[in-house]
């Protein structure tokens, strides 16, 4: 890849991005990100598909059909098909910006925790890991819990590798990547002290311009119940972060899973802010924090055979999914519903939500009741 594209998503290239799609997509499919750019509801992920040349072509098309449907935001993680969806990404924000797409105006996020493989699974995994990080001094023994890493050194080295991968300066989100895993084999004081110390890391990329914003993109941690040990306190993270970076600090995004059948981010009062128990959704919004939500179709199990009553209340789709990504977006606390997109087929069938408006909270909340 040549040289690196710099910039990052701003306020004003992402009000020109929503200025020129005035007209196809209503107002309220943009939100605001931490006040640092517009970003549209809907976002592409990039999770699923074949290690392979073919999968890498469907997602650069689908990618640069999106962006100009008026999905600005692009969603990633360095092990996702082994680093081959970052640099999908990267062909095709590089192919956008030499069109008439400014790198001012697209949210480019991706993730950094899981050791990834490099194109294809090695023939011998031990010895690639052993050579790409263990000799070069990246990771130390007894950093690693199963195959998730956090220390400074070693996110530092990620972030630069996914940057290398994006051909990005800057990436607008980045996020520790299911930090809940460590929980598994470290006691919860120890996995604070592990938190603070890539969250100083992180502010410090920041400084450098290497990101933009960060967070936590998660799985059941945010889920969780608080008396469960793998169990995330939003409140608690906020907290770590204003004491790493100051009341200006960066952690402003969180990713978790939210869909018809895993609706617990808005029904399950199980984060405790200000000593009250709310949800973890109304929990970032008292604390500043935008929610992308991850599995919006639930990697394709919502797609179909979805209950009469949804489309009752969903009148106007012309598909389960739609039906099912506008249930995510007009969630109050959702800013983003993230949807994998490789063809563009989908990208089209998606791009039919973006264009209508979310429910209001009136029509939203009788489905819910009857859902």
């Amino acid at each position: 890849m040549g040289a690196m594209i710099g910039g990052y998503a701003t306020a004003e290239g992402t009000t020109r991005y929503r200025e020129r799609l005035a007209g196809r997509v209503p107002a309220a499919h943009f939100r605001e990100l931490a006040g640092a750019a517009w970003a549209s509801s809907i976002g592409i992920g990039t999770y699923l598909g074949r290690e392979d040349d073919a999968t890498d072509a469907l997602y650069q098309k689908a990618i640069g059909r999106a962006l100009e449907r008026g999905v600005n935001v692009l969603d990633t993680a360095v092990n996702y098909r082994h680093q081959r969806s970052e640099r999908a990404i990267g062909a095709a924000v590089a192919a956008a910006v030499r069109g008439d797409i400014g790198r001012d105006e697209v949210v480019v996020a991706t993730k950094g925790g899981f050791v990834p493989f490099d194109g294809e699974v090695p023939s011998d995994p031990g010895a690639y890991f052993q050579a790409t990080y263990v000799r070069p001094g990246i990771i130390q023994p007894g950093e690693v819990v199963g195959s998730h890493c956090m220390t400074p050194r070693y996110l530092r080295d990620q972030l630069d590798r996914s940057r290398t991968n994006l051909g990005l300066q800057t990436v607008d989100v980045y996020y520790v990547h299911n930090p809940e895993t460590q929980l598994d084999e470290v006691p919860r004081p120890e996995f604070l002290a592990r938190i603070r110390e890539a969250f100083a890391a992180l502010e410090e990329a920041g400084r450098e311009d290497k990101l933009r914003l960060y967070g936590a993109a998660t799985w059941n941690g945010f889920r969780a119940d608080p008396t469960e040990p793998g169990y995330l306190s939003l409140a608690e993270l906020v907290d770590v972060a204003r004491e790493v970076g100051g009341s200006q600090h960066r952690f402003r995004v969180v990713q978790l899973p939210y869909n018809l059948a895993m609706p617990e981010a808005f029904t399950r009062a199980n984060q405790k802010v200000e000593g009250v128990f709310v949800s973890t959704l109304e929990a970032a919004r008292r604390l500043g924090v935008y929610v992308m939500a991850s599995a919006s179709v639930y990697q394709g199990q919502l797609t179909r055979g979805l209950p009469s009553v949804v489309t009752d209340y969903l009148p106007g789709f012309t598909s389960d999914a739609q039906r099912a990504i506008q249930f995510v977006r007009s969630t109050p606390g959702v800013g983003t519903a993230l949807v994998g997109m490789k063809t563009l087929d989908h990208v089209e069938d998606t791009a039919g939500v973006a264009a209508t408006s979310p429910m209001p909270w009136e029509q939203f909340k009788r489905l819910f009741n009857e859902a």
